[in-house]
């Protein structure tokens, strides 16, 4: 079982919206995939359909070690695509854990658990910001998938990520990889767009994805339906983007599973 953390302590980046198309993505292709919301606000719930009503277990009994995985996810409209919801008791989690022995490893030793071998491939949709939920996402992946959007503060938000990468490496996890850079919110229109993304690609190279995801209304509409945009309309530009996304994700899987 693959785990892909997708990962920005910045907010607004698109890590929601990529998790759910991404995942609706590699579930069209035949691979089990399960979308693990660690993010309070609990927005990839919701944009999979998921009321908060409908939430009567979550993330948040992963990291205290009340529930395996197969006990708390839920099946989407997806087919091939189950989520674990978020729940405003993630809100709280961050001071709980200080009180946990491996405060860490929580969702690491929960992933553990699960002998039901039901998933191919775990997405993890981290909050915006750098603290304990985040690190225990980082902690139990193989990987991250790191949205970026075009804008100059962005490298700044960049440029922090990956020094946290390199301290959970040094720490916690020393096979933790960065799958991928996403350049999300793409506006041809705007010349600032086109000089972060080729600063970008000059310091990172080929860890930068080739497909850009470009600002899209169909995006932006689609969670208001709880269904991902590659349902609401595959046929707009930002559904083509992560569909053609997911097959550079696809063909760099091999080398992450030789790695795992």
């Amino acid at each position: 079982m693959i785990c892909i953390a997708i990962a920005n302590q910045k907010g607004g980046v698109g890590k929601t919206t990529t998790a759910i198309n991404v995942g609706t993505a590699l579930a069209a292709t035949g691979k089990r995939v399960l979308l693990l919301d660690l993010d309070p606000q609990g927005n990839a719930s919701t944009g999979l359909g998921i009321g908060r009503g409908e939430r009567e277990r979550s993330t948040y009994d992963l990291l205290v070690g009340e529930a395996a995985p197969e006990e708390v996810a839920v099946a989407t409209r997806v087919p091939g695509l189950d989520i674990v919801p978020a729940t405003q008791d993630l809100s709280g989690a961050e001071i709980e854990l200080i009180e946990f022995e491996a405060r860490t490893h929580r969702l690491e030793s929960a992933l553990r658990r699960d002998t039901s071998g039901r998933w191919d491939v775990v997405l993890i949709d981290c909050p915006p910001s750098l603290g304990l939920l985040t690190i225990n996402a980082m902690v139990a992946a193989h990987a991250l998938l790191v949205p970026l959007q075009c804008e100059f503060f962005a490298l700044e938000g960049l440029s922090q990520l990956l020094t946290t990468v390199e301290r959970i490496r040094s720490r916690f996890n020393p096979g933790l990889s960065i799958l991928g850079v996403a350049l999300t919110m793409y506006d041809r229109r705007n010349r600032l767009t086109d000089q972060v993304s080729d600063d970008v690609r000059a310091v990172l190279g080929r860890v930068v994805f080739d497909t850009v995801i470009p600002r899209n209304v169909r995006l932006s509409e689609a969670p208001s339906h709880g269904v991902p945009a590659l349902i609401y309309d595959h046929r707009c530009a930002g559904s083509e983007a992560y569909i053609a996304l997911a097959r550079e994700v696809i063909d760099r899987l091999p080398k992450l599973q030789k790695a795992a």
